[in-house]
């Protein structure tokens, strides 16, 4: 079973039985997530002798997936459940390839004839963005698998002319300058998080409108620092929001990936309550990032009205200044694997191999506030 069918699985809500066979801090960290999905890890070594003792953990009613770290592991285990008489599959490329997919949505029409859609990505949390009108597009926060946005582009028609990061990204590699250089396309970066970057790009600030298109479809770029210096929010088509990992549908951005936690929660809240607050109630909200698998939308899309997050988002509902302060800074979760690779990535100072970049973003987004 490969990604993408697995993510439609996911996606429709499915009924999916996981056999895990990674290591148990492996499978605590991270799998495979999904409403309707059941698990039973186990490491495969300790099935090396046989899967015997498992055949009564593995349902007969549900469709079953094994899954390893590259495939090996859970082609061998599914042989293993086959001999016993069960039907079952393992994940093609294992949680390499679901870490890599993306899966496109359609979020809407635009006003003057064009389209926005959204990638997303199940298996790491991110979201990013294609504007297309007039046969151009626009990619927003795109990820590293540079050549899916390409190809999706000319499927549908479209030039990509320009390339934008929200801010610079500490979980996952970037793919603004990959598709830069395959595109020709204008690469665009927030100028305060970009001065030690080695590369040129053109300077996105507040203020700035980029039309994509002949049409009126304008980005909008509204300065909103906290989650890093830098961060700029982008109103598209005067519909929708993308706020980078300022905010997200259940919870708000961490302000510490730069070591700048006391200094920056300030201006999270001042982007937060202040910024947003001057911003139309109903605003769609498209985040860089969800945090959890209930964030999804029936159609795996991750949205909601920026004035419904003000009424139920618990990061936007905290009157007190120090209380909030405080709630920020003692609840960040765990630092993202390798960040501070991924940042010297992301401003050009070092090119990994293809596979070790794959290492380094293993695992979930850490972007969040708990």
């Amino acid at each position: 079973m490969n990604a993408k069918e697995v993510a439609r699985k996911v996606i429709e809500k499915q009924d999916l039985f996981i056999l895990d066979v990674r290591n148990e801090s492996d499978f605590a960290d991270w799998k495979i997530e999904g409403e309707s999905i059941d698990y039973f890890n186990i490491p495969y070594f300790e099935l090396l002798d046989g899967v015997e003792e498992i055949m009564d953990k593995i349902p007969t009613d549900k469709e079953i997936l094994v899954v390893c770290a590259k495939e090996g592991s859970s082609m061998m285990i599914a042989e293993m459940l086959a001999d016993e008489g069960l039907a079952v599959s393992y994940l093609e490329g294992g949680m390499k390839t679901w870490s890599e997919h993306l899966e496109p949505v359609k979020i809407g029409d635009l006003k003057d004839g064009g389209e926005l859609y959204q990638f997303v990505r199940l298996g790491k949390g991110c979201l990013s963005y294609m504007v297309v009108s007039n046969g151009e597009a626009a990619i927003i926060d795109a990820t590293r698998m540079a050549d899916i946005y390409v190809d999706f582009a000319k499927g549908i028609g479209a030039t990509i002319t320009h390339i934008f990061d929200t801010h610079l990204h500490a979980d996952h590699i970037s793919g603004g300058r990959t598709i830069t250089e395959a595109t020709g396309g204008t690469y665009w970066l927030p100028p305060k998080d970009a001065e030690e970057v080695v590369f040129d790009y053109a300077a996105i600030e507040g203020g700035n409108d980029v039309v994509i298109g002949n049409s009126t479809i304008n980005i909008h770029a509204l300065y909103s620092p906290g989650h890093t210096n830098g961060s700029t929010s982008f109103v598209i088509d005067e519909q929708y929001l993308l706020t980078g990992d300022i905010l997200f549908i259940d919870s708000i951005g961490r302000p510490d990936l730069a070591g700048m936690a006391e200094d920056w929660v300030g201006d999270l809240r001042e982007s937060l309550y202040t910024r947003y607050k001057e911003l139309s109630a109903e605003l769609i909200v498209l985040p860089a990032h969800f945090m959890i698998i209930d964030e999804l939308n029936d159609d795996g899309s991750v949205s909601e009205k920026l004035g419904t997050l003000f009424e139920k988002n618990h990061g936007l509902n905290i009157e007190d200044e120090e209380t909030f302060r405080k709630m920020v800074t003692e609840n960040l979760p765990p630092q993202p694997n390798a960040y501070q690779e991924i940042r010297e990535t992301n401003m050009g100072k070092t090119n990994p191999e293809d596979e070790k970049q794959r290492e380094m973003e293993i695992g979930p987004n850490r972007c969040a506030v708990r």
